[in-house]
């Protein structure tokens, strides 16, 4: 019997694999064909308007400590409002408003009236619309913005009396909607936790609105020094296309002034980003992807605060003593500049200012930067070493001081001293010592007739140049956006002029410059950058620990004066004298042991000026004349740490004594403080050791 051959059914499965195959295949290339050719242009569109929309959540800001490591400034947890538009109506904006006024309390400090009219047109449209006449319309060319800017105009006191304390309210919050940009967050208004907690429980009832963590600077130490951390605010107009470019938005909140402006770019943080997919309705397609920011770098300044409220207390009781006594003329005020003279470093810096208003005194430590004064003979070292390096005077060279009439101008000192040398000029502030110098600078002068001959613009400009050297009249380079350089006189053609210039009574400088020019001659005739921020550092994050250092700044200094060391040397045993000369004009300060060299001065005013910068008269009418005192000088002596200038402007002529002197009172008492400091402190600042090393001689 035969054996059966068994049939393989393999090639009829695989024919119907292969062809269920072959249908897959095609229903999905027709499907392709559909979406590609007839539907292709469609779905373009859409991907087209699918966008990416990036929103950045500022970080906070970095930490300010003093020289020390104490908090100055600091960031406060705050919880605010945040709206975020989403394009939407006026109307929806007003809705949202409205929802959210009834669960916050509103500041409407901030509506103007021109938010009132906006508010008003948006919610009378029919009134609004019948302000401007169809005639009128059709001569605008139905132009939408110059039928609103006429309507704005038309819109009476009496239609804004309409509106209530609520519209208000409702107004101020959709201000704040307004000034925000289509999907970025816009800061709304800082609430408490209660009005946090009731805004998240009825969030679905406003979109666009959230409550975030924020933060907002918080001065550790009150008003001491706080006109110079500076400010925080919304990006200034003008400044707006400058900010954008760097990646700001407008919203942003940066430093506005002094070293919140300065510093900007440090300490500002790292942002948060929330990067959102929308679609081309404007709906999120999916969860925002998050990037977290990192808080700014900190300043550690070079003020010591410990120190700072002890001179802000001993510039207010002295201030407070004198108009007890109606010492002064014009608004009472004084100012104080402690700076290290070998590296430049502010130690405190204070200044007090009466307000107008209130009669009361104010913190104005801006003042010393901004406020120019005539300084009188406090300049006179400038003065002694422009004579020495133009060779019109040599170390100990005699002159005969005694009344002298010149150019219709008549000069003399507080008596006649007749032949002095150079240290007892600066000893016993002599006037006419520092006027031959000036005299022989642009010409000569005959003694025996009274006559001067010369070319008295060569006179201001020697004299300007070599007080320029200095830091006077122009710019101390401190690490601020800006500061004053006092008041240039010109170059009048008269020779009194000039030797009133010699004196400290022509042009005008600043606190900060005084310092500047006294820890010049202090250090041995270097000039340094005066400067706030000694260090810049990571944040921290170990409670209680500073950061790594990213960057330490060393004495900037600007120019070595042109005069010899035998000079310097020569003025600065002149400033020794004033303090521990047997005739020094503040030997009174001469029985401390921290040693002080230094220069008075007293500017004579011509005129005195009140709050309104009005000169103030007597009965009669004439102007009344005052004086303002000042006292520069450095200690110890012989290793300077600390140089100073004291200024106390618009003082009444004392000829009683009960006043004293001002000036000095406040410089021994700082000194006083900062000695004993230093010894509770247990030794010296390690910025005081090895001098020879702190200065670097390039530019």
């Amino acid at each position: 019997m035969s054996k059966r051959k068994k049939k393989t059914h393999m090639p009829v499965r695989l024919n119907i694999l292969f062809f269920v195959v072959f249908l897959l295949f095609s229903a999905l290339i027709l499907r392709l064909g559909v979406v590609q050719i007839v539907q292709g242009e469609e779905y373009q569109r859409k991907l087209e308007r699918t966008v990416n929309v990036i929103a950045k959540n500022e970080a906070p800001r970095g930490v300010m400590y003093d020289r020390f490591g104490h908090t100055v400034v600091e960031n406060k947890l705050v919880l605010m409002v945040t709206y975020t538009n989403a394009n939407v109506s006026n109307e929806e904006k007003l809705r949202v408003a409205e929802r959210l006024n009834e669960l916050i309390d509103v500041d409407t400090n901030k509506v103007t009236e021109r938010d009132m009219k906006d508010y008003w047109i948006i919610t009378n449209r029919e009134e609004a619309n019948n302000l401007v006449t169809r005639d009128e319309m059709r001569e605008l060319e139905n132009d939408a913005m110059d039928i609103y800017r006429l309507q704005l105009d038309r819109i009476t006191e009496e239609h804004l009396n309409e509106l209530t304390e609520k519209d208000i309210e409702i107004i101020a919050i959709k201000r704040e909607f307004d000034r925000g940009f289509a999907h970025t967050p816009q800061r709304v208004t800082e609430v408490t936790y209660e009005e946090a907690a009731r805004v998240l429980e009825h969030l679905s009832e406003m979109p666009g609105i959230d409550i975030i963590r924020d933060s907002e600077r918080n001065y550790v130490y009150g008003s001491s020094f706080r006109q110079f951390f500076g400010g925080v605010g919304s990006i200034p107009r003008d400044s707006i296309d400058f900010y954008l470019s760097r990646g700001y938005y407008r919203s942003d909140q940066v430093g506005i002034s002094q070293l919140e402006q300065q510093y900007e770019d440090v300490l500002r943080g790292d942002k948060e980003v929330l990067e959102h997919v929308l679609d081309g309705s404007g709906r999120l397609i999916d969860q925002p992807i998050e990037t977290p920011g990192q808080r700014g770098k900190d300043l550690i300044l070079t003020v010591d605060m410990e120190l700072q409220q002890h001179v802000e207390k001993i510039v207010y009781d002295e201030i407070q003593r004198l108009k007890s006594m109606n010492g002064f003329l014009g608004v009472p005020a004084a100012y104080v500049v402690l700076i290290e003279p070998y590296t430049g470093e502010v130690l405190a810096m204070s200044g007090f200012r009466e307000n107008s208003q209130t009669n009361n005194l104010s913190s104005y430590e801006i003042g010393n930067i901004y406020n120019a004064f005539e300084m009188g003979s406090a300049v006179k070292g400038a003065t002694v070493l422009t004579g020495f390096q133009e060779g019109v005077a040599q170390p100990g060279t005699f002159f005969n001081d005694r009344t002298i009439n010149i150019g219709g101008q008549r000069m003399s000192s507080v008596s006649a001293m007749g032949r002095i040398n150079d240290l007892t000029a600066l000893e016993r502030s002599s006037n006419v010592y520092m006027a031959e110098i000036a005299m022989a600078l642009g010409g000569t002068y005959n003694h025996a007739q009274g006559r001067w001959s010369g070319n008295i613009p060569i006179g201001y400009e020697t004299m300007r140049y070599n007080f320029n050297q200095f830091g006077l009249g122009v710019k101390t380079g401190i690490d601020l956006p800006s500061e004053a350089t006092g008041f240039n006189g010109g170059i009048p053609n008269t020779i009194g002029n000039l030797l009133y210039f010699s004196i400290g009574q022509f042009d005008t400088y600043t606190p900060l410059q005084m310092a500047q020019y006294t820890a010049t001659i202090a250090n041995g005739g270097y000039r340094i950058s005066p400067r706030l921020v000694r260090e810049i550092r990571e944040p921290s994050t170990i409670e209680g620990e500073l950061g790594n250092v990213v960057k330490q700044f060393a004495p900037n200094v600007l120019n070595r004066i042109d005069m010899k060391d035998d000079y310097i040397k020569r003025v600065q045993e002149g400033f020794r004298l004033v303090v521990h000369g047997s005739r020094g004009t503040a030997r009174a300060l001469s029985n401390n042991s921290y040693k002080v060299a230094g220069k008075t001065g007293t500017s004579q005013l011509f005129f005195v000026r009140d709050a309104n910068n009005n000169v103030i008269r007597d009965r009669s009418g004439n102007a009344i004349r005052g004086n303002n005192q000042i006292f520069v000088g450095y200690a110890p002596f012989d290793n300077p740490e600390v140089a100073f200038a004291v200024i106390v402007p618009d003082l009444r002529i004392d000829n009683s004594g009960r006043m004293g002197r001002p000036a000095n009172n406040i410089s021994g008492s700082i000194l006083d403080v900062y000695f004993s400091l230093k010894s509770e402190r247990n030794g010296p600042r390690t910025s005081n050791n090895n001098h020879s090393n702190d200065i670097d001689n390039g530019e």
